[in-house]
């Protein structure tokens, strides 16, 4: 087998960017973000379409992941999932395993409800090894619970891997670089770099053609298909915080979730992950809300939520949640919503003859390589053309 020709890495404006000349494309796919979606299609296509050729292109630097996935670790779980998408959901973890090997860690996953439902167990039962996790809960709130198979990873590690994979293989990478898509397969390259006075500008524009663009851009995706090629999609996106709690957690303490929200043990203590309950509207800017009428930095939603759960969760009470002060003090960022809804699963939609859309969204932690595999194997069986 001969091995590939690695990918060239433009990191930087101080490298002159010689993508090809026309009038032949010099790429056939152009992947528009580095996240872990558009990263693993990149991976992917090197295994089910090798000869063509790929350029990823990245606003920023790797790993790519906004702050509600690069702070939070991913949640590989069957728990919130139809049994028809668990066969996706095994293949994924299995690729998981190959790319992350042990940064792929087993971990207990505990639903945790007021009520017996089938297959649940004593909630003190089941945390018997776990008193640090006991002592979050008011075990009379939730007697009872669930216990699921569950791995945590780094999102932004996944992203890493299989972009340098998808290199080694013969993909292109462009950091630092803002892609505008245009109808008829064109897209404009701004390079950017940082000037003295820490102003990011563009240093040179590049324009480039090619059969197929792929919009991987997370939340923004959507809004980019309207506004640059304008197609309408029916996908949205909603502002998703993910508070501290500094309650201690051990290595090997369970996910717990709770009414819609989630508690990821991480450096010793917990991440929050709260509900999503609908999609912000076009335009929205986030705002926090007044907790005995002192203003925080957490969103009103989120907020009213963790006040509601703080009797059957009284760690929630305590000083060990950070509240923040303004609404940069929480890490947070843009989730997109697949068919504008929180449940969505990742998906790929083929928008014109040129473009697809590929998004990962609330499941993506459980689905998204799947999805990225899917659309790849539809570009190999030409139907993405």
């Amino acid at each position: 087998m001969t091995t590939p020709t690695p990918g060239r890495v433009w990191a930087h404006v101080g490298q002159p960017f010689t993508p090809g000349s026309d009038p032949q494309p010099a790429y056939d796919v152009l992947i528009l973000g580095a996240g872990r979606m558009g990263s693993a299609l990149a991976l992917a296509l090197t295994e089910r379409a090798p000869h063509l050729k790929t350029l990823l292109i990245e606003e920023g630097g790797l790993p790519n992941e906004d702050g509600a996935t690069i702070l939070a670790p991913g949640v590989w779980t069957l728990a919130h999932l139809p049994a028809a998408q668990h066969d996706a959901a095994r293949w994924t973890l299995n690729r998981l395993r190959t790319l992350l090997g042990d940064d792929l860690q087993a971990r207990p996953y505990l639903t945790l409800h007021a009520e017996p439902a089938p297959g649940t167990q004593p909630t003190r039962d089941l945390l018997a090894a776990h008193p640090q996790s006991l002592a979050l809960l008011d075990p009379g709130a939730f007697p009872h619970a669930t216990a699921h198979e569950a791995h945590t990873y780094r999102p932004g590690t996944l992203a890493q891997v299989a972009a340098q994979t998808a290199i080694r293989r013969g993909t292109d990478l462009l950091l630092n670089t803002r892609a505008t898509p245009h109808p008829g397969g064109r897209v404009t390259l701004d390079r950017l770099t940082v000037t003295n006075t820490h102003a990011i500008v563009t240093h040179e524009t590049h324009t480039l053609h090619a059969p197929l663009v792929i919009l991987a851009t997370g939340a923004h995706a959507p809004t980019q298909a309207e506004h640059h090629l304008g197609l309408h999609t029916r996908h949205a996106r909603a502002y998703r915080q993910t508070p501290h709690l500094g309650a201690p957690s051990t290595p090997d303490a369970p996910v717990l979730h709770a009414h819609g929200l989630t508690l990821r043990p991480q450096h010793g203590a917990y991440t929050l992950i709260p509900t999503i309950h609908h999609r912000d509207p076009h335009g929205y800017t986030p705002q926090g809300g007044h907790l005995t009428g002192v203003p925080t930095g957490l969103r009103r939603e989120t907020l009213e939520d963790l006040v509601g759960l703080m009797d059957a969760l009284p760690t929630l009470a305590t000083s060990d949640l950070h509240l923040g002060r303004s609404l940069a003090d929480i890490p947070g960022a843009w989730l997109a919503l697949p068919h504008g809804h929180p449940d969505a699963t990742p998906t790929h939609q083929r928008l014109d003859d040129h473009t697809h859309l590929l998004l990962g969204g609330p499941h993506a932690d459980t689905l998204g390589l799947w999805t990225a595999d899917a659309l790849a194997r539809e570009i190999a069986g030409g139907r993405g053309q």
